[in-house]
């Protein structure tokens, strides 16, 4: 019995309509270009309430579940990984103001999120520190207004030129015995461009392999001001806890991420296979394409029951951190798996810029890294399972 709706299943149709029709056309000339995401396609995603869709009604959203949140993002994400990823910064930015913030935090800056009109970034990572969160060395110091001071560097800040704010995880007390507790979490509010705000914050272009659609960047801080209400919650030290409440969440969506950009490479495959003929048959005839794509389907459709499950046990207010890491495990393996077989059935077509199953293959590789690495995400997994 299919654990999805009648609901989920129009909301599924409803958005694969869109992403076949607005975004798929223009996704691959776009990704080769190295161009972004248009911005009259982030307000149409705005517009059909993707943004506002874990947002709950009271503050301008729609309060939907998990599981329509990874179905939308699973459609979205085949037609275009990165647009899929714009959901992303909603959901981080959203979660952490939601679940951590004060009452005046959330009215000030949820509604403007649900509509799209405020648009957001993460800044957590930084040169010297990725996986070990509670190494996070960027300052905020109060000054004598009682305000906070930045000063240090953050990276792999995805959207951050387009962002008006980013959710910044930094060192409020470096005297705190225990690291994590020294960490709070601010919002950083900017106006949208390349220039940010200099010289008190600067930027710089990471160039990558894939993942096109949306600019990465190195950010630097030098006394830059944020007023002391932008504390998320009001009280220093929750960063930590804040940030690891809305992993779960983010982990659940990047699996389904990689679940629409392995579905668009299984299709493409298929398509190929029904049309490339040598020796006289259709690829798609020997038994050793068969297998491919057979291999290629099961993988697939074990990751995306993994997602949706893991999904379904934070619909239910159950602690997921376990499952949300199994999924998002097991999707970054798979994703590679698939989109990597995909471009093998088309051969030398394969690793051709024309073809749209390179940019699956590309932009299959970074599951494994971003949004905690597979290898964080085993530790994970082996600490829940060796905690009796």
């Amino acid at each position: 019995m299919s654990i999805l709706t009648a609901e989920h299943e129009v909301l599924r149709r409803e958005t694969r309509r869109f992403a076949e029709k607005t975004v798929a056309p223009i996704a691959q000339d776009l990704y080769n270009e190295q161009a972004e995401i248009p911005m009259d396609i982030i307000r149409q995603m705005a517009d059909l309430g993707y943004f506002a869709m874990a947002i709950p009604e009271q503050y301008g959203g729609l309060g939907m579940d998990n599981l329509s949140v990874a179905i939308v993002t699973e459609e979205l994400s085949k037609a275009w990984l990165s647009v899929g990823s714009v959901m992303t910064r909603m959901l981080i930015a959203g979660g952490l103001i939601l679940s951590g913030g004060t009452e005046e935090q959330k009215e000030r800056w949820l509604p403007g999120i649900a509509a799209g009109e405020i648009l957001p970034a993460a800044a957590f990572t930084e040169p010297n520190v990725g996986s070990d969160t509670a190494a996070m060395q960027l300052r905020a110091a109060k000054n004598d207004a009682g305000n906070y001071v930045l000063n240090g560097q953050k990276t792999w800040i995805t959207f951050a030129n387009r962002a008006h704010l980013m959710t910044v995880l930094a060192r409020t007390d470096p005297d705190a015995k225990k690291r994590h507790k020294g960490l709070s979490m601010l919002v950083v509010e900017k106006k949208p461009g390349n220039e940010f705000v200099p010289p008190h914050l600067t930027g710089e272009r990471i160039p990558t392999i894939g993942y096109h659609g949306m600019k990465s960047f190195s950010l630097s801080f030098s006394d830059f001001e944020v007023p002391a209400g932008n504390l998320i919650g009001g009280v220093e030290g929750r960063g930590f806890y804040q940030l690891m409440g809305v992993y779960e969440v983010a982990r659940i969506q990047t699996a389904a991420r990689a679940v629409g950009v392995a579905q668009a490479a299984l299709e493409a495959a298929i398509r190929y296979s029904k049309e490339r003929e040598q020796f006289g048959r259709k690829i798609s005839e020997f038994q050793v394409i068969e297998h491919k794509l057979a291999y290629m389907a099961t993988k697939l459709e074990a990751g995306r029951q993994l997602t949706y499950y893991a999904a379904r046990m934070k619909d239910q207010g159950k602690r997921c951190d376990h499952e949300a890491g199994m999924a998002k495990l097991y999707c970054a393996d798979m994703v590679e798996y698939v989109t990597s077989e995909a471009l093998q059935i088309h051969g030398g077509y394969g690793y051709a810029l024309e073809y749209p199953v390179s940019r699956f293959w590309r932009d299959g590789r970074v599951f494994r890294v971003f949004e905690g690495t597979s290898e964080i995400q085993a530790s994970v997994i082996a600490k829940r399972l060796l905690e009796s």
